[in-house]
């Protein structure tokens, strides 16, 4: 594999059979030098340590995203490191199911905090550095990660709900004011369960009640991120909505 001339940064990975760690080793298939962030450093270094086993080049960056002061340190490692940022992937954020009345004034605020907040501290640090390096970036990309909270509040996920439906709007008002600017803002809606290393170890009677291609594979989702990037700029798609084919719309 030849040199990459430019960069990926996903922020919000985990296992490796996980969405963030998947794009992460999409994008360094695809020519891109990867900058893998986490909160767990034996996690990122895993992903990193994968990635070159196949040939391809990755720097763990350990950042958590709601500590504004951490994620600049980041961004600067990235733009000290020389190669354009071509695409940022912002893909932090868990569910937690629980009874409205259950819900902790701490445990919704630090679910806002990452789901929205931390999209908020990313996308700043991210954008700044973008425009900084427009003219040497062959094309650039600042994507999210969304899910079917951010369309609907479903009973038990009232917290997760709230922050992911705020993070679209905010994304929706990112796009109009820099996709003028030459950068592709997109959202992408994971709609139905996910078969990962959390989905398979917590609710595996569930997910084998979908049946076969009944939850969305992760190799899959990192493809759609890949296809709003690979757009050419007369035909961007803001929101692209995904699901299995069993999944209820």
């Amino acid at each position: 594999m030849s040199k990459p001339t430019s960069s990926a940064v996903i922020f919000g990975v985990g296992p490796r059979q996980g969405v963030g760690a998947e794009l992460c080793l999409q994008a360094s298939a695809r020519g891109l030098h990867v900058f893998v962030n986490g909160r767990t450093q034996a996690k990122i270094d895993a992903i990193v340590e994968a990635i070159q086993a196949e040939g391809g080049s990755a720097t763990a960056l350990l950042a958590d995203v709601t500590h504004v002061s951490q994620v600049e340190a980041a961004m600067a490692q990235i733009e000290a490191d020389g190669r354009p940022l071509e695409l940022a992937i912002y893909n932090a954020g868990n569910n937690r199911p629980e009874a409205f009345l259950d819900v902790t004034p701490e445990v919704f605020e630090s679910m806002w905090r990452v789901i929205c907040f931390g999209g908020f501290v990313a996308s700043q640090a991210t954008l700044r550095l973008m425009l900084k390096q427009q003219d040497a970036a062959p094309k650039q990309s600042l994507l999210f990660t969304g899910a079917s909270g951010s369309l609907r509040g479903k009973a038990g996920f009232s917290a997760f709900a709230a922050g992911k439906s705020a993070l679209r709007m905010m994304v929706q008002s990112i796009a109009r004011e820099y996709g003028p600017q030459g950068i592709h803002v997109g959202h992408v809606v994971i709609d139905g369960m996910i078969e990962g290393e959390k989905v398979r170890s917590q609710w595996s009677d569930y997910l084998n009640a979908k049946g076969e291609d009944g939850a969305l594979n992760i190799s899959a989702i990192a493809a759609a991120f890949f296809a709003l990037h690979e757009q050419h700029r007369t035909a961007w798609t803001q929101e692209l909505d995904i699901r299995p084919f069993r999944e209820e719309f």
